[in-house]
């Protein structure tokens, strides 16, 4: 992601009231793309940690592991309390099961990076959120390079895309977005 980019939206999310004492960045958008680059990159120059949703979704379950996120992760740190959650297993490729606890102190800035992380049920409780975006094309080659050898990828893969289209149009999730950032010439 260029520097700049990442400078000009750390900058605009300093600029926001935080909500709850805390400033919560919500980068969202499809899978493949680019969203943990740009979290990456942001979390350095805001100071701020990251909190993966890929630590709660499974290829069985797109949006149904919310109450979890909200309950162990949202709702304690708008309280100014540390998140205590269960991750997402792994290991288990292709099914939910739950493994090792994880702990993110309270921090004055934090970053939510994952598929629908700025849903309708949570941009109200974030200071900022921003859209990730590129071709269907694209983003499905950039999570077949990192999923390939698993058997059935990109069958999960063409699942997971037309149930994030379905959510994303239904939920208007893009359209609430603060910043859009198209990724299709970068990475």
């Amino acid at each position: 992601m260029a520097i700049d980019i990442v400078d000009q939206v750390a900058a605009a999310v300093t600029s926001r009231e935080p909500v709850n004492g805390i400033r919560i960045v919500g980068i969202d958008g499809p899978s493949g793309s680019g969203k943990s680059h740009l979290a990456r990159d942001l979390s350095k120059v805001l100071n701020a940690p990251i909190i993966e949703i890929d630590d709660f979704v499974s290829w069985d379950n797109f949006a149904g592991w919310w109450p979890r996120f909200d309950a162990q992760v949202l709702t304690p740190l708008l309280r100014g309390e540390e998140a205590h959650y269960q991750a997402r297993d792994w290991t288990d490729w292709y099914g939910n099961t739950l493994g090792e606890w994880k702990t993110q102190p309270w921090a004055p800035a934090m970053i939510f990076e994952g598929v629908t992380c700025t849903r309708r049920a949570t941009i109200s409780r974030l200071a900022y959120a921003i859209w990730v975006d590129a071709p269907a094309p694209l983003r499905l080659a950039r999570g077949l390079a990192r999923d390939r050898s698993f058997a059935g990828a990109e069958e999960l893969w063409q699942k997971w895309m037309a149930e994030e289209e379905e959510f994303f149009a239904s939920d208007g999730t893009r359209d609430r977005a603060d910043l859009i950032i198209d990724t299709a010439h970068h990475q």
